[in-house]
């Protein structure tokens, strides 16, 4: 069995392709980063070692790459794999939907066997939305003979992976926790179960519980890490306050999620817990820059800090913690970071106000708007 795998970077090694490997399938990475795919075609097996007392180690086997310019090699792999994955971006996913629109119409032309096509990205509705790019290259009878074909499961996917420090390029480390869950009612019949995937009837609980729970507890804690001069989130989740503003926004999310989906809520404060424990993890090195960086696109209306501040709001819960940690990542000052720089050109030409309301979506006048506005300068004024 062959997987295709867009994305050959940390989490695309450490996670996906370790999971496709160990279930069986020939794992075949799609890169533009020559080097990377030269390596991989040289070595064909890389090193996974997990983040723990023991740094237990995976060697992942019989894996090659191809260089992802090239779009007919590319689409070759993809007409004749089991799967196709992706670890790339959201950003990214418009740059490969061309090369495997093509490799569809190949498939399309050679047998009638399934293919799923799973976009693994932190995001809701990536599959979803890659589909829709896609589709944009295929003709309309093309786009007809697909809809039988070919499948785009939506999928949650959570494993921290953070920044390498390795002599050997291919080795990552990851921590040992991961969760991967698919949208089962969007698979086709007959398909073979990947070891690891968690396969649900109704995915969005599994989407917003993950990412308004990982994914806005590790940018709280890095915002408020990054104000407070810590260099990684292991640093800055040994500071209380910091601790506690990250302990406190996940219980908001969490409240917000119980309301909108039954939750349980002793098993989500169990799950609430596991979280912190991960970000607490002595033997994952996480930079605080790193998981702080893109502050506008997590400051969207629809991602980790905006939307369960909106949702809890809307049930009529207070959000004190989650309007901090949107005042700190308007605070994440770093040169380094696009994004950051952008914002702080925003809020120094436009003003606090209007700053807020274009990236976050939440109007002036709103409550939330004005307990953001408050919350970022009470922090500047402290830092």
């Amino acid at each position: 069995m062959k997987a295709v795998h867009f994305g050959a970077g940390n989490i695309g090694r450490g996670f996906i392709g370790l999971l496709l490997s160990d279930s069986g399938y020939e794992v075949q990475f799609v890169d533009v980063n020559e080097s990377l795919v030269s390596l991989l075609n040289e070595k064909r097996e890389y090193t996974v070692t997990l983040a723990n007392e023991k740094a237990e180690t995976n060697l992942v086997r019989n894996v090659s790459a191809i260089d992802g310019k090239q779009v007919d090699l590319v689409a070759e792999a993809v007409a004749e794999a089991d799967l196709v994955t992706t670890a790339v971006g959201v950003s990214v996913l418009k740059h490969i939907a061309e090369a495997i629109a093509k490799g569809i119409v190949l498939r399309l032309d050679r047998t009638a066997a399934p293919l799923h096509i799973i976009a693994c990205e932190n995001a809701i509705g990536g599959s979803t939305e890659l589909k829709g790019l896609v589709f944009g290259h295929l003709s309309e009878e093309n786009r007809k003979r697909a809809e039988g074909a070919i499948a785009f499961p939506d999928a949650a996917v959570d494993r921290i992976v953070p920044l390498q420090h390795h002599e050997d390029p291919l080795q990552v480390t990851v921590e040992p926790f991961y969760e991967w869950v698919v949208d089962g009612s969007a698979m086709l019949e007959g398909y073979r179960p990947v070891e690891g995937i968690h396969y649900v009837d109704d995915l969005q609980p599994y989407i917003e519980r993950k990412l308004f729970t990982v994914n806005t507890g590790h940018c709280c804690a890095a915002y408020h890490g990054y104000l407070r001069g810590y260099a990684t989130i292991q640093e800055a989740m040994k500071d209380d306050a910091i601790k506690a503003e990250v302990a406190g926004a996940l219980r908001e999310t969490g409240a917000a999620l119980i309301k909108q989906y039954g939750l349980d809520e002793a098993g989500h404060a169990r799950y609430i817990d596991k979280i912190l424990e991960r970000f607490r993890n002595p033997y994952l090195t996480d930079e605080v820059e790193r998981v702080g960086r893109s502050p506008q696109r997590k400051l969207s209306p629809n991602d980790r800090l905006v939307r369960p501040a909106l949702m809890a709001y809307g049930f009529g819960a207070e959000v004190p913690h989650l309007t901090t940690a949107m005042g700190a990542a308007l605070a994440f000052d770093n040169a380094d970071d696009p994004e950051a720089v952008e914002l702080q050109a925003s809020i120094r030409e436009q003003g606090l106000g209007k700053t807020v309301a274009e990236v976050t979506g939440i109007p002036s006048g709103h409550a939330l708007h004005e307990q953001i506005c408050a919350a970022y300068e009470l922090l500047v004024r402290r830092r």
